[in-house]
């Protein structure tokens, strides 16, 4: 009776003790299996995130606009008599931003800091008669050229005579705008003249007219323009001294995706006749890269 009574009790006891230990299994099991579910999930949101931190065109286009960085100069963006900004470059890239369904934004930047100001974010590209140069395809990329231009100097027409060539400078005031390619182009070819920087390219013409300069270098662009008869500016005059030739494109964040977006606009305003109606009316139908 009591080997019955020892037997029935081990019984009850396994039972009980089986009993107790398959939610405790469970337990592990599910505290083994949750943290791989989560391992799995996280990177994989990671990975669907990360592309559009870095996507430039996306960026622009969430914020529905394109910030566009300018100087006022003639005949690239400048104001008309009523106040409204006109030029190759505005209505360019208004025609551009319609098509890519952007509003654009222009807004009047300090030249000399031009790079710092596109890192930032604060303006999304430069589009203002920008020369493509090496050193600064360190710190943006360009699009595809539109427009050649080149460097030119000006004196007042009553000291034209007096100056045959570069060296004719040596210790004479030459003025360009802080960071511009009229800047580079003295310290390339007129390295003894006394150069001045200031902060536009028209402000360099005035330096000139007033005399407080004997000659600006500015871009060709500008100088046929705003020098000669029927300008504020016709006592001054382009000398026949040769200076580098570059050419015109717009500029954005290094790496950003803009680019080809914009590269496509140019092919489809080369072909369709924008760029043509464009330079007539603005006066650079021999400047056009065909």
């Amino acid at each position: 009776m009591k080997k019955i009574l020892a037997l029935i009790l081990a019984t009850l006891m396994l039972a009980l003790s089986v009993a107790c230990a398959a939610p405790a299994a469970a337990t592990v099991a599910e505290a083994t299996e949750a943290p791989a579910a989560e391992a799995t999930e996280a990177p994989a949101a990671e990975a669907t995130e990360a592309p559009a931190a870095d996507d430039d065109w996306s960026y622009i286009q969430s914020n529905g606009k394109l910030v566009i960085g300018i100087t006022e100069y003639a005949p690239m963006n400048y104001y008309d008599e009523s106040g409204k900004l006109i030029g190759f470059d505005t209505e360019f890239a208004e025609a551009a931003c319609a098509k890519l369904g952007l509003t654009p934004e222009f807004v009047v930047i300090d030249w000399d800091t031009k790079e710092l100001e596109l890192s930032s974010k604060k303006i999304d590209c430069i589009w203002n008669g920008l020369t493509v140069t090496e050193e600064r395809k360190a710190n943006m990329d360009f699009t595809a050229s539109y427009l050649k231009n080149q460097q030119v100097v000006v004196v007042l027409s009553s000291d034209a005579a007096n100056y045959t060539d570069a060296a004719s400078f040596v210790g004479k005031t030459v003025v360009a705008e802080a960071g511009s390619a009229g800047a580079a182009a003295i310290a390339a070819n007129m390295a003894d003249a006394d150069f001045v920087e200031v902060q536009a390219q028209s402000d360099a013409l005035l330096e000139v007219k007033t005399g407080k300069a004997a000659a600006a270098v500015i871009d060709l662009t500008m100088a046929n323009a705003m020098t000669g008869e029927g300008t504020d500016y016709s006592d001054l005059t382009i000398l026949p001294i040769e200076m580098p030739g570059e050419e015109y494109a717009i500029g954005f964040r290094v790496g950003s995706t803009a680019t080809a977006q914009l590269n496509d606009i140019i092919t489809a305003f080369g072909t369709d006749g924008t760029f043509a109606t464009l330079a007539e009316k603005y006066e650079l139908s021999d400047l056009l890269i065909k």
